[in-house]
């Protein structure tokens, strides 16, 4: 079990999740070159690992509630068609990578059938070969779900999150006119103390623009906001752009995941509140301005880019002001611009 041939990764969470995972991914790569690699995934967040040059594989199963309406048991069968499949393979360490005590996801593992299975539990009896020790809670996501890995021998600092974009998709995304830094604003939150108010928005872009012929891709959720299934934020995005009416502001549909991961990779530097496009940004590399509600930034911050973090006493993202944000944005740059000048 040194050198373990055939490993497969669990990850069923969330976007941001899946992308704190890649750094694991790029660690497992790194030191088994030769073995096969391959991740399981949900159907809402596979497009994170499009194009990942560490897997061998991406499988994808549904959940019922991104189903579509299809019927229950269609969506059974294909799931046990997949664990089927993945049974016949004779995976050597599969790793549920989840940094907490998840028996689903457990169960989930075990219909697999791997040689061994690598979790995290409450007590040493939960798993056959699961760690017992749960991770630190003043661990960040990233370094938590690395410390799946010391079972294989495998004590390191976890790199940087990793993320593709399709070239193909971004090079279809449309860019305002002008010369300036292009800044993406991400104006859509799923928690309301996480939601920064359409007018600090259209301020922020005013100030960026006459100080830094700042020039910006509009991202939001789609959809209207009294969907009850998938509430958006089209509204909000008419405001802001009516807002903006006469600053270079190009709006981004993004109806599919690949076309926010295109259309951030398009951007110099992203400014929205923690979820999962702060992450994905993360992974493509880009400086962040982000602003944290009540969620816990020293677990959920970007990982690995430069970025400055903003969080009121309140917890409650509209209580930042523009003047903040702004002192903030520019100290990015100025950290970006110094880092770039380093030898």
């Amino acid at each position: 079990m040194n050198r373990p041939q055939r490993i497969l990764v669990i990850r069923r969470d969330n976007i941001g999740d899946l992308v704190c995972t890649t750094p694991l991914l790029s660690a497992l790569r790194r030191h088994f070159p030769d073995a096969w690699l391959a991740a399981l995934v949900n159907s809402y967040n596979a497009p994170v690992l499009q194009g990942n040059p560490d897997l061998d594989a991406v499988f994808v199963y549904r959940k019922f509630k991104h189903a579509g309406g299809e019927s229950r048991w269609r969506v059974w069968w294909e799931t046990l068609r997949l664990i089927l499949k993945l049974r016949a393979m004779k995976i050597d360490v599969l790793i549920v990578a989840t940094p907490a005590w998840t028996p689903s996801a457990l169960k989930f593992a075990r219909w697999i059938k791997p040689a061994r299975v690598i979790c995290f539990g409450q007590r040493a009896a939960d798993a056959g070969d699961c760690l017992a020790m749960r991770p630190a809670e003043s661990w960040h996501e990233t370094q938590a779900v690395m410390h799946l890995l010391t079972p294989l021998g495998i004590e390191e600092a976890p790199g940087p999150a990793k993320v593709f974009p399709e070239a193909g998709r971004q090079a279809a995304v449309v860019l305002p006119a002008g010369e300036g830094p292009l800044i993406g604003l991400h104006i859509s939150a799923r928690k309301p103390s996480q939601r920064w108010p359409v007018e600090a928005f259209a301020q922020l872009a005013r100030r960026l623009h006459a100080e830094r012929g700042a020039r910006f891709l509009l991202f939001w959720a789609p959809g209207a906001e009294d969907n009850k299934l998938h509430p958006g934020d089209d509204g909000k995005a008419q405001a802001v752009l009516a807002a903006c009416g006469d600053l270079p502001i190009q709006p981004c549909a993004t109806r599919e995941l690949p076309e926010l991961i295109a259309g951030l990779a398009c951007c110099d530097a992203i400014v929205c509140s923690d979820g999962g496009a702060m992450h994905l940004a993360a992974g493509l590399g880009k400086p962040i301005l982000c602003f944290f509600g009540n969620s816990g930034a020293a677990h959920w911050r970007p990982w690995g880019v430069e970025h400055q973090l903003l969080q009121p006493a309140s917890l409650n993202v509209p209580d930042i002001s523009v003047d903040e944000a702004i002192d903030r944005f520019h100290a990015l740059m100025q950290d970006v611009h110094d880092k770039a000048g380093r030898p």
